[in-house]
């Protein structure tokens, strides 16, 4: 069976290569899909092609986290964190900060 909505993020990046959001989408779509390395790769392109991107932190670190890659969620959400920061964003800097505490309580 067909993903169509996947295929349709695919149409409208191919049409707005540029986007992040779209990337964004396509990432979270896979996820959804419980595609974890297409997911992955779409959110590591991600943050290469738009490390400004905010909303892309949290959830590659928390799939970093699933796959047992601490060290890289770890630094995913402290970059997370300094971006958060520099663009004012409350919101995501406290989800950020939380998940960054809770795999450091796990870890002790």
């Amino acid at each position: 069976m067909k993903n169509t909505r996947l295929e349709q993020l695919r149409e409208f990046l191919a049409g707005q290569p540029h986007d992040p959001f779209l990337k964004y989408a396509i990432a979270t779509e896979y996820l959804k899909l419980n595609d974890r390395a297409n997911a992955l790769s779409w959110f590591e392109r991600l943050l290469r092609e738009h490390p400004d991107y905010l909303g892309t932190y949290y959830h590659i670190g928390k799939l970093y986290e699933e796959l047992g890659r601490i060290r890289e969620a770890r630094e995913s959400y402290s970059g997370g964190i300094r971006l958060a920061r520099e663009q004012g964003n409350q919101q995501t800097l406290g989800e950020l900060s939380a998940a960054l505490l809770a795999i450091s309580e796990e870890e002790d």
